[in-house]
């Protein structure tokens, strides 16, 4: 049984092994909890051209996707949700407005509640476990999702080498969902998709 609709799948190109779109077809037929177009190495105009296509895509399959960091781009593309890290997000604290979902990554309880009181509707809190993505990081671990969890209102999804095999007991911890993003750029058959 796979749990793939509490996933928010968090894009990599440099992650997958085949034809990024494609990839994205296959996670959006997957019907995941929302998809966030990640692709931080990109400046805002190739951002724009992608999040055009994988947007298509995504409302092909009624999958929300959410717009990473480019609130302009969002703002043209009239994708009503968008992430923020929350550094962005102090900066240009305008950035979340007028968006329905507003997504921002954090790091610690006090984050998630200076994030909640900018705009956030939902959280990725992490890193969870060791993950290739931060090397060399210790893991914050559950006990630091729980606190996130419990000091904010708002949907909070774990992030940070999340697998099919630890998700539970992330939303045992009070975690709405996991957010993955190298389970659903070269592993997804993990999640039994």
């Amino acid at each position: 049984m796979s749990m793939f609709d509490r996933v928010l799948a968090v894009t990599n190109r440099k992650l997958c092994q085949g034809d990024f779109l494609t990839q994205i077809e296959r996670i959006a037929a997957a019907h995941p909890a929302g998809l966030v177009l990640r692709e931080k190495d990109l400046d805002e105009s190739a951002y724009r051209v992608l999040a055009g296509d994988v947007l298509r895509i995504c409302d092909a399959h009624g999958v929300p996707c959410m717009l990473h960091r480019f609130d302009a781009v969002a703002r043209a593309l009239g994708c009503p949700r968008i992430h923020l890290p929350l550094p962005y997000l102090l900066e240009h604290p305008q950035a979340a407005q007028g968006f329905e979902t507003v997504g921002v990554s954090v790091h610690s309880t006090d984050e998630a509640k200076e994030a909640v009181r900018l705009g956030a509707t939902y959280l990725t809190a992490g890193h969870v476990f060791l993950t290739d993505c931060k090397k060399g990081v210790p893991a914050r671990g559950l006990d630091f999702l729980r606190a996130v969890c419990d000091a904010v209102s708002v949907p909070v999804y774990a992030i940070g080498g999340i697998t099919p095999q630890n998700a539970p007991d992330c939303l045992a911890a009070g975690a709405s969902g996991v957010a993955v993003m190298s389970g659903v750029m070269n592993r997804l058959s993990d999640w039994n998709i």
